[in-house]
């Protein structure tokens, strides 16, 4: 059944793009998110839908789509290079030729189609409409998600996210870090949304996405997330009025809802403070520690799944008992072949110093653009300020994301390049819109001849 659902309702999306062929875009930003493939028994893991919807995407922008106000920008450039980059280190100088060569398979494609995306992203309708189905697509892992932890409580590793592929978004960290970096762009959509008009029911879904979002690391037992949480907290003081009430609520809350957490949560928690004696943690810094040795001699970078050559050694330290009465013990702990657990290290290690600098340009550029915007429409009267609110919302998503992105190796996650698309896609529309307000010839009656006047500088 859950088969001939899934099936259906990608036709119903296949054939109204058939109609509005930038709609095709957006199949592919779901099947890309959800990967409904994966959902499947025996149907849709047979035939290559990712591809059929990529293909009828860029066939109907080529065909039918107006091209007149598409832009090629200096961050796409930018993504382009990082792509023809990442193919030089695969092709000709990876460790793991046949390890890397799997991972490029869906690299590229997150990068390609995060140069093509930008160009269809012409009117704010568009940039909504992908926004949009991004939070959708993402709330059908959350809501999945935040549910069991309701019931169960989840743990670490036990949280399943409707299949057991313990990979992308379904995997417990990443979805942690993405859930919560995608609540700055829910509630613009709760107050400046046009496809669903923000009404009682709008606010409600809202609201009741945003609970199943900061569910995802209780359920998945997430260092990642709180962390992600903390910061989130921390950058929604730019926005609120009343500061000191809303640090007091947000005291309140955290002392309400403290009891109500799983000890498996407040258990690994609190191995943040303790990290020296958790292997995970200790693992972590023993595989940077190794990826700069290995950049030393390699700064070029071992191409994808270079971390494969590693071995790591390293202490362990455990104390047990109270302060004035502790017993500390260290054991040598050796491990093979440990993933880097970080999106910078992940690209120094497999990329190089070029590629790591290359890829936060991007990430840098994306952000300074997006405070540009931010200050520059927010002023109440302007008609452009819900810009200035989506710049903001964008920003801070991004800023959560390289957060998680710290912990947990997601430098090529397709989210991060729909979230560079959207950014790009607003910053060039609100540029045109800018423009054109400049141009717009003025209306009125024309001064009697010979008199001075003073007119005011335009907005």
């Amino acid at each position: 059944m859950r088969d001939l659902f899934l099936i259906g309702f990608l036709f119903g999306l296949f054939a109204m793009g058939l109609r509005r062929p930038f709609l095709m875009v957006l199949v592919y930003v779901y099947i890309d998110i959800v990967s409904p493939q994966r959902l499947t028994y025996y149907l849709l893991n047979a035939v290559p839908i990712s591809l059929i919807a990529v293909v009828a995407a860029l066939g109907g922008w080529i065909l039918t789509d107006d091209k007149r106000d598409s832009r090629f920008t200096a961050r796409q450039g930018a993504i382009l290079l990082l792509l023809i980059y990442c193919a030089i280190t695969t092709y000709f100088g990876a460790d793991f030729p046949i390890e890397a060569a799997d991972k490029w398979s869906w690299v590229w494609k997150a990068l390609a189609f995060a140069v093509f995306l930008p160009m269809t992203l012409r009117t704010r309708l568009r940039v909504e409409a992908l926004l949009l189905f991004v939070i959708l697509s993402l709330s059908s892992i959350v809501i999945v998600g935040g549910i069991k932890t309701l019931f169960s409580g989840g743990g670490y590793g036990e949280l399943n996210l409707m299949v057991s592929n313990n990979t992308g978004f379904y995997e417990g960290s990443i979805i942690s870090a993405v859930a919560v970096a995608t609540i700055p762009i829910i509630l613009w959509l709760m107050r400046h949304g046009t496809i669903f008009p923000p009404d009682w029911r709008v606010r409600l879904f809202g609201a009741g996405l945003i609970f199943a979002c900061l569910l995802i690391p209780v359920g998945t037992s997430a260092r990642t997330g709180l962390l992600c949480i903390a910061l989130l907290a921390v950058l929604m003081l730019r926005d609120v009025k009343r500061r000191l009430l809303y640090i007091g609520a947000l005291a309140a809350a955290g002392v309400a809802v403290m009891p109500l957490l799983p000890a498996s949560y407040t258990e690994r928690m609190n191995t943040i403070r303790t990290y020296k004696g958790d292997e995970s943690a200790s693992t972590r810094l023993a595989v940077w520690k190794w990826t700069l040795d290995y950049v030393a001699s390699n700064p070029f970078g071992g191409g994808f799944e270079a971390y494969l050559q590693n071995n790591l050694r390293y202490d362990l330290t455990t104390v047990e008992g109270s302060a004035h009465d502790s017993k500390v013990e260290q054991k040598v702990t050796t491990d093979h072949a440990r993933a880097y657990h970080s999106s910078y290290f992940e690209m120094l290690g497999e990329q190089g110093w070029p590629g790591l600098f290359l890829w936060l340009g991007i990430n840098i550029a994306g952000l300074l653009r997006m405070e540009a915007l931010r200050r520059r429409y927010r002023r109440p009267d302007d008609p452009l300020l819900w810009g200035g609110h989506l710049a903001g919302a964008l920003q801070h998503a991004h800023l959560i994301y390289l957060l998680g992105g710290a912990f947990v190796g997601i430098a090529f996650n397709p989210f991060l390049y729909q979230l560079l698309a959207a950014q790009i896609g607003l910053d060039t529309y609100l540029a045109r819109r800018t423009r054109e307000g400049r141009q717009k010839p003025p209306t009125g009656r024309l001064p009697p001849r010979g008199k001075a006047t003073i007119s005011a500088p335009s907005a």
